[in-house]
C-alpha cells in the first residue's frame, strides 16, 4: 500500500480552473492535502505579493512531506523567505505570462514573465496541463530572453525543460456511464457559451458565427453560460438584443447542477478562444451530450481524439461557419459522434486522473522518478 503523506497547497488565484483543480485533487487524493488559498482577484498583485501572505499563513513546514503551488504565486520568494525547511515543491501552470495574449490596449509587464522562470527554477518539479501549453511556454522562453539588452540567462531553458511534464487536470464529471439526453426534434437546437465572458475567448468571433447562420435562414437557440469578469465585452450585450427570445438563458450559474442541466440540454458547444490550454468548460460540455466545434489548435487537438478531427475541428472562419450549419441543419446524423465523444471524455474524470498526481509524491519518498505523461 502506498504510504499516506502529508502535502501543502498554496492556491494564490482560488476561483475558475485554479479552484476546480485544486478541489478535485485534494477530494479525489489518497493523501492528506491541506489548502491555503486566496480569493480570485487581482492576479497581478497575486504574483508579486501571495508568497509574502502565505509565509506568515503556513504550519510549521517541517510536518510537509511535500509542497504544491500554482503559477500566480512567484516560488522563488516563498522558498527564499522559507529557508531550508521547505519540503519539495511542484508547481503546476494552468497559463502562464510568456505567451498568454495582451488585452487590447494592454502593455506587457515583464516582470510577470521572470516570475514564471524563476517560479520554474525554483520549483523541484513543474506541470503542465496540456502538451501544447508546454510546448508554448518553451518556445517563448527564448524570445522573452532575447528582449534583454545583455547577459541573457539562456541556460534556463534547458534547466526548466528537465524537470517539466505534462499531467491533464482532472474534471468534476463521472468516470461511469452517462445517459445523454435525447434531442428534441421540435425545437432548434441548442448552441452551449460556457466559457469566461473575456477577449481571451474572441466571443466576437462567436456571435459572428452567429450572424451568418441566420444570414443563411437557419435557426437555434442559445445558453450563454460562463463566468463574467468585471468588464464582460460589449459583444455580450449587443448579442441579448440581437437574438432576444432565441436566448433561453444568459448569465453565470453559481448553482453546479443548474449548470449541467443545461449542457445536458445543450446540442453543440463552440470555443472561438485565442488561448486556451486545457479547456475543462469543453471537457464538461461534451461529456454530458454536446458536439464541440472547436479551432484545429491551442489544446483541443489533444482533448479530441484524432479519428474525430475532420468532424469537429475548424481551421478558418468559414470552415467553422460551414460545420456549424451542417450541425445545426442535420444534427441527427450525429448522435454516434455525440455518444464517442462523451464517452472519450471520461478519461479526465478525476477518479481516472488522480493516480498521476498521488504518485509524484509517493516517487519523490522513493528518491524521485519520472513525471511525464
Amino acid at each position: 500500500m502506498a504510504t499516506r503523506l502529508k502535502l501543502l497547497f498554496l492556491e494564490p488565484f482560488f476561483g475558475g480552473s485554479h479552484r476546480e483543480f485544486a478541489e478535485g485533487w485534494i477530494a479525489h487524493s489518497r493523501h492528506q492535502i491541506d489548502l491555503l488559498s486566496l480569493p480570485a482577484s487581482f492576479w497581478k498583485w497575486r504574483m508579486r505579493g501571495a508568497a509574502l501572505h502565505f509565509i506568515r499563513r503556513v504550519p510549521d513546514l517541517a510536518h510537509y512531506d511535500g509542497l504544491i503551488t500554482t503559477d500566480l504565486m512567484s516560488l522563488s520568494d516563498f522558498k527564499a523567505l522559507a529557508g531550508p525547511g521547505c519540503p519539495p515543491a511542484l508547481v503546476y501552470f494552468h497559463e502562464n505570462q510568456l505567451s498568454y495574449p495582451l488585452a487590447p490596449g494592454e502593455q506587457m509587464d515583464f516582470q510577470f514573465g521572470f516570475t514564471d522562470i524563476t517560479t520554474a527554477l525554483a520549483a523541484d518539479h513543474v506541470l503542465f496541463n496540456s502538451h501544447a501549453h508546454l510546448k508554448t511556454f518553451l518556445e517563448s522562453l527564448p524570445r522573452f530572453l532575447k528582449m534583454m539588452p545583455d547577459h541573457a540567462p539562456k541556460w534556463v531553458v534547458e534547466e526548466i525543460r528537465a524537470k517539466s511534464g505534462v499531467l491533464y487536470p482532472g474534471c468534476r464529471i463521472p468516470a461511469g456511464p452517462v445517459a445523454l439526453t435525447p434531442p428534441d426534434a421540435h425545437q432548434p437546437p441548442l448552441i452551449i457559451w460556457n466559457h469566461r465572458w473575456e477577449f481571451d475567448k474572441d466571443p466576437e468571433a462567436f456571435f459572428q458565427a452567429l450572424d451568418v447562420v441566420l444570414t443563411h435562414g437557419h435557426d437555434f437557440r442559445l445558453a450563454l453560460l460562463g463566468e463574467s469578469g468585471r468588464a464582460a465585452p460589449p459583444c455580450f450585450a449587443a448579442a441579448r438584443q440581437r437574438y432576444g427570445r432565441r436566448i433561453v438563458h444568459c448569465g453565470y450559474l453559481t448553482s453546479r447542477e443548474a449548470y449541467l442541466n443545461w449542457l445536458r440540454l445543450g446540442h453543440i458547444v463552440v470555443s472561438t478562444a485565442i488561448q486556451e490550454n486545457f479547456g475543462i468548460s469543453v471537457v464538461e460540455a461534451v461529456r454530458f451530450g454536446c458536439i464541440p466545434l472547436l479551432p484545429a489548435r491551442l489544446s483541443y487537438p489533444e482533448i479530441i481524439p484524432a479519428v474525430h478531427h475532420p468532424q469537429v475541428l475548424y481551421d478558418t472562419p468559414a470552415a467553422l461557419h460551414e460545420k456549424l450549419i451542417e450541425l445545426l441543419t442535420e444534427y441527427h446524423r450525429f448522435e454516434r459522434l455525440r455518444a464517442d465523444l462523451s464517452s472519450t471524455m471520461s478519461r479526465f474524470a478525476w477518479a481516472r486522473r488522480i493516480d498521476p498526481f498521488d504518485d509524484l509524491f509517493d516517487m519523490w519518498v522513493a528518491k524521485r522518478g519520472s513525471i511525464k505523461d
